[in-house]
């Protein structure tokens, strides 16, 4: 039987981004169905008092997730994925900025069209962007950043990981994290994170 996990994403977000890599992993060695789905930093973050500089970064972030969320009501599911994956690439591990240039070249690279990164740049489809987000978020609660994964009707927080195992190690992983959320009175495990990103 094939186990549904449902990931939400912000292109801006490397915590996301290597938890995304983690899950196209574990779907290669055990019977999971990946699906992405748009979550927003900025959404997120909306309302809170954040010093200038994270600020700066939060508002950034707008344009990258108007372009997924475009991508997906456009061209679906699968063409969402693909353009992460080509996005999240150039952003994290090829340091490219989360902006329009970089959605053209990731749009260019998976055969989409090119006119699709100047989502980026209106707040018409903010509505859309907001209740795809709150589809992600609100389950899991007030207390939480970004990943967020639904599996078996359980909405979660993480798991925050550096670096994403590859192969049977991710599926060990997997195998844990899944026995682990299987438990309804479940609810928080933490310990403090020692390195940032690990992009391999």
């Amino acid at each position: 039987m094939t186990t549904d996990l449902d990931i939400w994403v912000d292109p801006q977000c490397p915590w996301a981004w290597m938890t995304s890599r983690w899950t196209l992993e574990v779907e290669k060695v055990r019977p999971v169905a990946v699906t992405f789905h748009v979550m927003s930093l900025a959404v997120l973050n909306e309302g809170r008092d954040l010093a200038a500089a994270y600020r700066a970064h939060i508002d950034e972030s707008w344009g990258g997730s108007r372009v997924l969320l475009a991508v997906e009501q456009q061209h679906g599911q699968e063409a969402l994925r693909t353009f992460y994956t080509a996005l999240g690439t150039r952003i994290h591990p090829g340091g490219q900025p989360n902006a329009v240039p970089t959605f053209q070249a990731a749009l260019t690279e998976c055969g989409l069209p090119v006119e699709l990164a100047q989502a980026a740049l209106t707040d018409a489809n903010d509505d859309a962007l907001r209740a795809s987000h709150h589809a992600g978020m609100d389950p899991v609660g007030d207390d939480v950043g970004t990943p967020v994964i639904h599996v078996n009707g359980m909405a979660l927080f993480g798991p925050v990981i550096s670096p994403a195992p590859k192969g049977e190690e991710a599926g060990r992983l997997w195998d844990g994290f899944v026995n682990v959320c299987a438990y309804p009175g479940f609810f928080e495990l933490k310990r403090s994170r020692t390195v940032g990103p690990i992009f391999n």
